[in-house]
């Protein structure tokens, strides 16, 4: 079966206000997101890419640009289901507004059993991205065979969530896997198994370096701004 190359979006203006965007219209890549979105191409120039497979939101669509300029006449498919997951009431909100809600902990600790108000639940959220990539493998492996290789850029929950299903990690765990703004994770599937090759690449360690503020805790929800 395919490999699959996950590529989350390149760091937003949402990432760098703090906010939780969700589906939000008009949540764009910042300077530095468009600088990573453009260095996509070098990065990804070894790879014969079968298709592209994007969320619809804008944050995506101009993460994968530079890719398509550069490879004219790849096909390029846009998928609601690897959308970031639908944050309702939450959507647009200051995450440090949002770590004091009670929800929050549940989100932390016991993300199956969280759902957002007047959103969808992160169960439902990793279900229907976990069965848009089995359709895409399915179609990519009929289509150009079981050695190809095919990209999605989609979101940083959308991204733990399927690498959590590609591990068998129950999603309760989901929240102990980290992938920064425009970093790369590749899984390879077989007929019985998935195998996760890369995760969270992005090329250098800045977001290693110690920190005069160390992160805290708990994962940022929808996947956070990366190194500074």
């Amino acid at each position: 079966m395919p490999t699959l190359i996950l590529v989350r979006h390149g760091r937003s203006t949402a990432n760098t206000s703090g906010l939780l965007a969700g589906w939000t219209p008009g949540v764009a890549l910042d300077e530095r997101g468009a600088e990573q979105a453009a260095a996509l191409p070098r990065r990804l120039e070894q790879l014969p890419l079968a298709e592209v497979v994007a969320s619809p939101l804008q944050r995506c669509q101009e993460t994968i640009r530079p890719l398509l300029e550069a490879r004219p006449g790849l096909p390029v498919h846009t998928d609601e289901r690897i959308g970031e997951c639908h944050y309702g009431d939450w959507s647009g909100r200051k995450l440090a507004e949002l770590k004091d809600e009670p929800l929050m902990e549940v989100v932390q600790a016991h993300p199956s059993a969280a759902a957002f108000p007047g959103g969808e639940s992160m169960r439902a959220m990793q279900t229907r991205a976990a069965e848009a990539v089995r359709e895409w493998n399915a179609r990519v492996e009929r289509d150009h065979g079981a050695d190809a290789v095919y990209l999605m850029c989609s979101h940083g929950d959308i991204i733990k969530s399927l690498v959590a299903d590609a591990l068998g990690l129950h999603l309760d765990l989901f929240q102990r896997i980290s992938v920064e703004p425009c970093s790369i994770t590749a899984i390879r599937y077989t007929r019985l198994r998935p195998f996760l090759v890369r995760l969270g690449d992005t090329g250098d360690f800045a977001s290693l370096v110690p920190r005069e503020e160390p992160p805290g805790e708990e994962a940022t929800v929808g996947g956070g701004a990366g190194a500074p």
